[in-house]
């Protein structure tokens, strides 16, 4: 079952009763790229630290919400320390363009800001474990005019969780691999073992120290997800496509179970945990994409999937 929720995303999880999801999976917007003109959005403060702040206090709620054994997949976008005036959306089928760019306070023209790092340290700090930085690398990165840098091609998903133990299903997400050795492999001790096997699973590598074939075929996920961007016709320039959240899924939330997702948009997160058999709950401010994700999920209905549209904007004025 799927649950829509209008509103803005703070307010509307403080209605959340609490341990009330399995996983959060989200992408929340950066930090002073677009302007999507609905007021109380996030991106546009004044300063970094005041966005990183927002986003705190956003996340605090998911972590009520989660369960003792809860995680939270948060993918997140770095910014430059820029000037530019406004810019016009180059595609005509959304209004929303750039907004003014300005130097931050506290950063050099130029700088790379940071922003998933000073992101995922506040999220630590406020007591979330931060347990892995994974890359998504984007095979279809846009071509950017710059000759003093490389052109970036990657971002960031943190895997956090709420308590050190937590639900993780591995073999959901686990990779296939062969069976030969790979003398690249190194053990603890940061010993190499020289002509072992690179492919080998937890269990073989303990009980041969690599020097067996891997009978099972498969390997734990590794943290570089190598995943195009999404090319979503309808008007939302942030999708991030269904491939690269399935495995945050699949690992973080068991069929039937309930996955949530504070920042909706165009419904990805929605439409790949109704995919993979579980339930979700999305919030999102803006009524276009409201509108957009609503079409989007609903064509998943002749598969028997229901989809319930709340609106919580009374319940967050009283």
């Amino acid at each position: 079952m799927g649950v829509i929720l209008s509103g803005d995303a703070l307010l509307t999880l403080k209605t959340l009763p609490p341990e009330y999801a399995h996983t959060c999976v989200t992408s929340p917007p950066y930090y002073g790229l677009r302007d999507y003109g609905v007021k109380g959005q996030l991106g546009l403060e004044k300063t970094v630290d005041e966005y990183i702040e927002n986003l705190v206090e956003v996340f605090r709620e998911v972590w009520r919400v989660l369960r003792p054994d809860g995680t939270l997949w948060l993918n997140i976008g770095d910014s430059y320390a820029t000037r530019s005036g406004p810019q016009a959306p180059t595609n005509t089928r959304n209004s929303n363009g750039h907004t003014e760019k300005r130097v931050p306070a506290g950063y050099k023209y130029k700088d790379l800001i940071g922003i998933p790092w000073a992101l995922a340290f506040a999220l630590r700090a406020d007591g979330w474990h931060l347990r892995d930085d994974i890359i998504w690398h984007k095979t279809n990165a846009m071509p950017e005019a710059v000759t003093d840098r490389p052109t970036r091609a990657h971002e960031y998903i943190f895997l956090l969780s709420k308590e050190p133990r937590y639900y993780y299903d591995a073999d959901a997400i686990a990779e296939p691999c062969g069976k030969k050795g790979n003398a690249r492999s190194f053990r603890g001790g940061w010993a190499y073992t020289g002509h072992t096997s690179f492919d080998n699973d937890a269990e073989s590598d303990r009980e041969t120290h690599g020097n067996a074939e891997n009978e099972r075929g498969t390997r734990n996920k590794r943290d570089v997800w190598s995943v195009a961007t999404a090319q979503f016709k309808e008007a939302h320039y942030a999708t991030f496509p269904p491939e690269l959240i399935r495995p945050c899924i699949l690992a973080g939330c068991p069929v039937g179970g309930m996955v949530i997702d504070p920042f909706f948009g165009s419904g990805t997160t929605g439409e790949v945990a109704l995919q993979e058999e579980r339930d979700f709950t999305g919030i999102e401010l803006n009524p276009e994409y409201i509108a957009i994700a609503e079409r989007r999920i609903k064509a998943t209905e002749e598969k028997g999937i229901q989809l319930k549209m709340w609106n919580c904007r009374a319940a967050q004025t009283t």
